[in-house]
């Protein structure tokens, strides 16, 4: 019982912060329909902007101003890419990938020359290094900590599409972009907004990240962002919510999965990856069971020569 409830509060954990990351992929990609490839990129530069600020200042008000100084560097990195590259690429697709991969590949090799290859631990206030006894599992702290940031990021993205007048804006400039300007909005300045807001969230996911898994490296923005782009896959564009539930599923299939299946966690991932787009139905043709149920009542046609 214990192992169970260890497994399943560490799977909410690692979700949570696979959520962190996918809401600001879903946000660009969702609301401005730019696949960012460099999101990674903006988590690596963030974690080690705050892993300088963490081991300067030290201890919980380390930890405070590192995620504030993560936030901001993901926010203004991405706020830049977006004014000087993507702006001039909206609506051409091949050369937003072209541009995006090639500063995933770019800023981390940059990092790794700045600071090395090799991982260095993060700075874990004391507070926050401890384990909490829930139904007699012993669970680290931090995946409380990470729980209750995803839920209010998640609270937050939703007050902001629905409730103020920039998430309204970007949402009917992705419908009618020329409308909307015609109507004296810049949708250009939303859209920057928006962009910035998903590297924030892409720098406060490197914070937690690095206190989750306890240390850094150049590659690790990379690394999750393979895990973000499932998220988003599985839990489709229409709702922020349903990327939240595809995170916790894929986080607690993964910590499930490593113990119970001999730690092949990824490969239970990607598993639930293809199980899902292969039983989703594309556009108007219905589910899998909807097309075998249709051919199976389709009335039998005969031949010429009177067979069936």
């Amino acid at each position: 019982m214990d192992t169970l409830v260890l497994l399943t509060l560490t799977g909410l954990g690692l979700g949570a912060l696979y959520f962190l990351i996918a809401s600001g992929l879903a946000l660009i990609f969702g609301l401005m329909d730019v696949l960012n490839f460099a999101h990674g990129a903006f988590l690596t530069v963030s974690v080690y902007t705050a892993w300088r600020t963490a081991e300067t200042v030290g201890g919980m008000p380390g930890l405070l101003l590192a995620a504030v100084v993560g936030t901001l560097t993901g926010l203004l990195l991405a706020a830049v890419v977006e004014l000087v590259l993507i702006r001039r690429l909206y609506g051409r697709v091949k050369e937003q990938i072209l541009v995006t991969v090639g500063l995933s590949l770019a800023v981390p090799a940059l990092v790794q020359t700045v600071w090395g290859a090799d991982a260095r631990p993060f700075p874990v206030p004391d507070a926050l290094s401890g384990t909490m006894g829930i139904l007699g599992a012993r669970v680290p702290v931090n995946r409380f900590l990470l729980i209750a940031v995803a839920l209010l990021v998640l609270a937050g993205i939703h007050l902001f599409l629905s409730r103020t007048r920039y998430g309204l804006i970007v949402r009917a400039g992705v419908e009618d972009r020329a409308m909307v300007t015609a109507l004296g909005i810049d949708v250009t300045r939303a859209f920057t907004l928006v962009f910035a807001l998903g590297g924030a969230l892409a720098g406060l996911a490197g914070v937690l990240g690095g206190l989750y898994f306890g240390s850094l490296s150049p590659h690790q923005g990379t690394s999750l962002l393979v895990f973000a782009f499932v998220v988003v896959i599985i839990g489709g564009l229409v709702s922020i919510t349903n990327v939240a539930l595809s995170a916790l599923t894929v986080g607690l299939v993964q910590q499930y999965a490593n113990y119970y299946a001999g730690g092949y966690g990824d490969l239970a991932v990607v598993a639930l990856l293809a199980a899902v787009v292969l039983s989703r139905p594309a556009a108007g043709t219905g589910s899998p069971l909807t097309r075998l149920r249709r051919a199976l009542s389709a009335p039998r046609t005969r031949s010429a020569g009177g067979t069936a």
